[in-house]
């Protein structure tokens, strides 16, 4: 299942009615997206890929929190079938958008993949996707820990799996446990991990910005040796 979902929201305040296009029940309607002119920055042969009509979904639902103001979200998908897919369906899904932002700041700070440290693409592409494996292997530890233990895979700190994988691999590459104790090893190791729950935060939103300023140094936009020469330069 392929899923592409747009979203703007808006405070209750606002109103704009949904009208045109097929309605399939109260603020849920089919809309047609036309392509647009194609941009300066796009090829033409992509932009040929790019179908010239779409039909997509527009829906409308409110988001009450106890305390808070009423927040109406307007949601553009393309799932389109109403009876598979209900609003409160999209809704809920659209409510777990934040595991995307975390598994991508797993990847990139806690698999030190923030950069590529490979200078040709072949071995560029490797990094990436041996890191991925590692993530996936994090991942099924974490998810065999919730299933042995009653949890859900999502209760389970990325971190601390990281952890205890990693300060068991010596352990278990090296054959240094013997075979007799390996089980009870592996399941006391999987109790541990999944002992380490985080906090469930529904509806979660963060900010794109900073917490802390960087400081004011420029980019090494110079290999190190070369700009070495040059402080050695500057110093006779």
């Amino acid at each position: 299942m392929h899923a592409n979902i747009s979203v703007a929201s808006r405070t209750s305040g606002t109103d704009r009615r949904l009208v045109g296009g097929q309605r399939l029940g109260k603020y849920d309607h089919l809309i047609t997206w036309t392509r647009p002119p194609r941009p300066d920055w796009m090829d033409e042969a992509t932009y040929a890929q790019v179908p010239e009509t779409l039909v997509l979904r527009e829906m409308r639902f409110n988001v009450v929190e106890p305390g808070r103001r009423t927040k109406t979200i307007d949601l553009i998908t393309t799932l389109t079938d109403a009876e598979e897919f209900t609003q409160q369906d999209i809704a809920e899904l659209y409510g777990f958008r934040w595991n995307s932002e975390l598994d991508i700041r797993s990847i990139k700070s806690n698999l030190n993949l923030g950069h590529v440290r490979c200078k040709s693409p072949e071995m560029v592409r490797r990094e990436l996707w041996t890191t991925i494996l590692g993530y996936n292997l994090i991942r099924t530890t974490a998810a065999g820990a919730a299933a042995v233990h009653g949890k859900q895979p999502r209760q389970i700190s990325f971190t601390s799996t990281c952890q205890y994988v990693l300060a068991s691999w010596m352990q278990l590459s090296g054959g240094s446990i013997p075979a007799a104790e390996l089980d009870e090893y592996l399941y006391r190791m999987l109790r541990q991990i999944a002992n380490c729950v985080v906090a469930n935060r529904p509806g979660r939103l963060e900010p794109r910005v900073l917490k802390r300023r960087r400081h004011g140094y420029p980019l090494m936009q110079k290999p190190r040796e070369e700009l070495r020469a040059e402080l050695r330069e500057q110093g006779t």
